[in-house]
């Protein structure tokens, strides 16, 4: 507020921070010409709480503008929140992990001896479908050689996932890793993988996804939420259903049989083009300088 902004911009992913962002965002603005404008990763949150609603709901009304960042997001948004001012602008590549270093390199300072590696990133909670990559990875032949690197903190019974790996013979294939990754060490381990797997049950758009691009990875991943509209299928990856093992397998077997690595990482590195930061910047400026505030922001 004693800075007068012109602007105040939040990410917006979870009710629970309702509260928080709502009086933060009344308080700076009592008294003050400064708009607020959220970036969704989520309206509608994809693990539901009691108050998940409310919460949402006393936020927005402090709001004046919302970027969402996928077709599934800007439906949420209209349902939930309709006369909302806003704008879609695609998640832009995350470019802060480093550049890409040498593949094989990579692989020897992580202990990956495997000719053929995936990568599942990010945090493992039971929407981001990682028991359904492990029944794939056994559904596929022994003889592919094949390594999954399992990479991120567990919101999950952590346990329950090594327990499936135990029942399935499939300790010397996947490897695990649950702590913190410093920022620093991202870039490792997508570099030491083929492609990046994301076989969610729900979603509305992956940061994930925008990871593996910026080191030109290719990415299998789920038919759900925006996934689609990011991920093309047979050019830069390809879209399965969700919750079905055997077709995931069935894609990663053919992924490798065909050797796609290099043309789908070259169509990679063309798509990601329109994943720039100054796409969402210009979208942003465009909304607030054009467009009146949303009917609900009257919240001081």
């Amino acid at each position: 507020r004693q800075w007068n902004a012109d602007l105040i911009i939040t990410r917006y992913w979870l009710p629970f921070f309702g509260p928080c962002f709502g009086v933060i965002t009344r308080v700076a603005k009592r008294r003050a010409a400064t708009k607020a404008l959220f970036i969704c990763d989520n309206v509608i949150p994809h693990e539901h709480r009691p108050f998940d609603a409310a919460f949402t709901r006393y936020a927005f009304k402090a709001v004046d503008y919302f970027i969402v960042q996928s077709k599934t997001v800007e439906r949420q948004l209209n349902e939930f929140w309709p006369g909302a001012a806003y704008r879609l602008a695609p998640h832009p590549v995350y470019n802060i992990f480093g550049s890409p270093v040498d593949k094989q390199v990579a692989r020897r300072s992580l202990g990956i001896r495997a000719s053929r590696v995936l990568l599942f990133f990010g945090y493992v909670r039971a929407y981001k479908g990682l028991q359904v990559l492990i029944r794939a990875i056994a559904a596929l032949p022994r003889e592919m050689d094949l390594h999954l690197m399992v990479v991120g903190e567990f919101y999950d019974d952590e346990q329950k996932y090594r327990a499936l790996i135990r029942e399935l013979g499939l300790e010397d294939q996947i490897t695990i890793k649950s702590d913190y990754v410093p920022n620093d060490m991202v870039g490792r381990y997508f570099s030491a993988s083929d492609v990046v797997v994301l076989p969610y049950v729900s979603a509305t758009q992956s940061g994930i996804a925008q990871i593996a691009y910026n080191f030109d990875k290719p990415v299998i991943a789920t038919d759900v939420g925006g996934l689609s509209e990011v991920i093309i299928d047979g050019q830069t990856g390809y879209i399965v259903p969700p919750e079905d093992a055997s077709r995931l397998a069935a894609a990663i077997k053919k992924y490798f049989d065909e050797g796609h690595e290099a043309d789908f990482a070259a169509r990679v590195r063309q798509e990601k083009g329109k994943y720039s930061w100054d796409n969402m910047v210009a979208s942003i400026e465009d909304l607030v300088q054009t467009s009146p505030p949303s009917q609900g922001a009257t919240e001081r």
